[in-house]
């Protein structure tokens, strides 16, 4: 890996063992394929929603958000953090719906120590913090694909590609937030408990898919909730509990195999096909 942030997927497996690696205790994500907010429900407690979209590469930034106000009382006494650097925006939406809820998640020692530390910057010194953290770039990077080929630290976006950005969506202090590193503060939109965010972050999310082509489709959205093996414990579903098992034990493998460079191998293989080619043709 290189010294700075590398891609990585937006993948509920991704993000459940990053945060597990960071020391969280009994989170999880889910991949939501529907924009029903029942179906969100049946997933709760959701502490939030992390959204992938094609970010509109050269388009001129605007003063104000389409949708929703900027909020910047809430930018100073809850954790937002500006994005100062490429590639760290899918780890940094996580952690801005964690850090907002460490009443109710355990996020470790780690993580608490680097919230103190930064609980009185202001957004931008929070962001430089932030990609500064040998910790969270180190745990980052090891859920980033191997690759020899490309050092995507320093590359810089232009019009043509297609550049995607995460942001995350949480209920705080009675208040549904956007929270976009790239925005100046978070984006309030309307007032929320935290047993109503599921029915209200859906609307949120469709008035934003709307503003695209009809033709677009790539968007990824994963939900923030209590670990899944908990509840079917709770319930005594043991059904329920293999399956979590087995995905969790899917997750790991994937993971495994996206950190491994397969290139070696490959060469190798196709070095044997070759020789043994060659052999043939000798006979």
């Amino acid at each position: 890996m290189s010294a700075g942030w590398n891609t990585i997927e937006s993948d509920a497996g991704v993000f459940t063992y990053l945060l597990e690696n960071l020391g969280v205790k009994d989170v999880q994500f889910e991949e939501l394929i529907s924009l029903d907010p029942e179906f969100l429900q049946q997933r709760g407690p959701v502490y939030g929603v992390i959204f992938l979209f094609k970010y509109p590469v050269g388009k001129q930034a605007q003063e104000t958000p389409v949708d929703g106000t900027l909020d910047y009382d809430a930018a100073g006494s809850r954790f937002f953090a500006a994005q100062t650097i490429q590639n760290a925006c899918g780890t940094q939406a996580l952690l801005s719906v964690l850090l907002n809820k460490d009443e109710s998640i355990d996020i470790g020692p780690k993580l608490r120590e680097f919230k103190d530390f930064t609980g009185a910057f202001p957004a931008d010194l929070r962001g430089e913090a932030l990609s500064n953290s040998e910790l969270i770039r180190d745990v980052h990077n090891s859920f980033a694909r191997a690759s020899p080929f490309a050092d995507e630290a320093h590359q810089l976006a232009i019009e043509e590609d297609d550049v995607y950005h995460f942001v995350a969506y949480t209920e705080m202090g009675g208040k549904l937030y956007e929270l976009d590193g790239l925005q100046p503060a978070p984006i309030l939109h309307g007032s929320c408990s935290f047993e109503e965010f599921p029915g209200k972050v859906i609307p949120v999310l469709q008035r934003r898919i709307e503003r695209y082509p009809p033709q677009e489709i790539r968007f990824n959205l994963v939900a923030m909730v209590r670990d899944l093996r908990i509840r079917a414990r709770e319930v005594g579903d043991q059904d329920w509990l293999y399956q979590e098992e087995q995905k969790r034990n899917a997750w790991q493998w994937e993971n495994a195999l996206r950190r491994h460079n397969f290139v070696g191998f490959i060469g190798e293989l196709g070095k044997g096909v070759m020789r043994r080619k060659g052999r043939r043709a000798r006979v």
